[in-house]
Formats: structure tokens, sequence, C-alpha cells
């Protein structure tokens, strides 16, 4: 259990919210555009936590290295631009996490990939964020996840040493960087978790299965 934490810090997209009928929407948007048919949301949510990346490779079998995904990417963030909130939703359990961290005196943040761009105008249209001390984009630092800088960031925010900020998120990402930064980890199971399901070999300190199951490691519940 964790009892010299002071700040829990969050990924965002497939931790504390589910965006992916969005970000499905806005890929899948671009199918029907093209005349092709439409995909259905169990294809494009495992990947919802790589962005555009993900979605794109989905929508169009396409990575990075294609000549063309620059011009899908810019297509896909303009779709997604303009329906950040329209399916998107706080998982359940979050909410009553969040409110017993901050009823347990311990500060909490977001940590995502997700560029300012996007991260800014969503947080700032979904409640659960009023109470967040700290959100780092995937753009605020030089470095995004893996590396740790953004973590390390958020904790000079927030006046703490990272070992007393705890890091949850739903990738290997996540904890990769979250373990550079020196924090204590938790993988989020219940999070898209990508193309591989099995979180064993990410080497987090903690697994949970439920957003409500932090309260217990942090001896909250």
């Amino acid at each position: 259990m964790f009892n010299n934490i002071d700040a829990v810090l969050f990924d965002l997209d497939g931790t504390l919210i589910d965006s992916a009928p969005d970000l499905g929407a806005a890929a899948d948007k671009m199918r029907i555009d093209r005349g092709l048919e439409s995909l259905p949301l169990s294809l494009y949510r495992p990947m919802a936590g790589a962005g555009a990346r993900g979605m794109i490779a989905v929508a169009f079998g396409l990575t990075p290295e294609d000549a063309q995904f620059d011009g899908l990417k810019e297509e896909f963030f303009a779709n997604y631009e303009v329906r950040l909130v329209e399916q998107t939703y706080v998982f359940e359990g979050v909410a009553e996490l969040i409110a017993g961290i901050c009823q347990g005196g311990l500060k909490w943040g977001v940590v995502t990939n997700k560029s300012a761009r996007f991260t800014i105008p969503l947080t700032r249209a979904m409640p659960l964020f009023n109470t967040a001390w700290t959100i780092i984009s995937g753009d605020t630092m030089p470095h995004a996840k893996p590396h740790p800088a953004p973590l390390l960031e958020a904790a000079r925010q927030l006046e703490l040493l990272p070992e007393r900020c705890m890091y949850v998120g739903d990738d290997e990402r996540d904890i990769v960087a979250g373990r550079a930064a020196g924090m204590p980890t938790v993988a989020a199971a219940y999070g898209y978790l990508g193309a591989v399901t099995d979180t064993a070999h990410w080497k987090a300190d903690f697994t949970i299965s439920t957003p409500r199951a932090l309260l217990n490691l942090l001896k909250m519940a």
C-alpha cells in the first residue's frame, strides 16, 4: 500500500475519461467521406490511447512513415476538434475516486500526451477537472511520455518531490515514464491498453481493474 503519497497524477484518455467514441468517430468520418464502409467502435477503442497514430492505423492501415499520414493526421485533428466531448465521458468510479483524493487532502493532476490544442478545451468542458492542481499536455515539454520530463514538470508545479507523487496510466509508456521519474506507478487495466492486454510485463508497482480500487491502495476507501 502507499503511505507516503501527497499527490496522484493520471494519464487522461483511457484512465480518467473514455474518449474512444469521439476519437473513433473522428477517424471513421474520414472513411465515410471517402465512400468506405464505417468500422465499429470496438476496432477503434483498443488503440484510442495512441491518438491520431492509433486511429489512422485502424481506419486506413497506415503508419507515420507513410506519405499520406501527415495529411490524414491534420484531417483527423480537424474532425476531432469539433467533437471533443460529444460522446466522451468520465469512467464509472472516477468521480468518486477524485472526490476521495480531494477529501483525503491529496493533490491531483493530469499528465497526458494529448496536445494542449485538445487537452485545454476538453478539460475545461468537463467539471471533473475543476479541482485538478496541474494539467500537463503532450506539448507542454520538449519531450512527451515515455520520457519522464512531463511527470517531473508536474511534480515541480505541485512543489513535491517526484517520489511523493503516484502516476496512474493505461499504457506501457505511462509506467515507463513514471518509473523513470522515480514515481510509484499503477497500471489501469480497465483502460485501452493498446494492442497488448497483459499489463504484467509493464512492471508497475500495482495494477487496478477499477478506478475505485485506487482508493484502497491509498487507504481512503
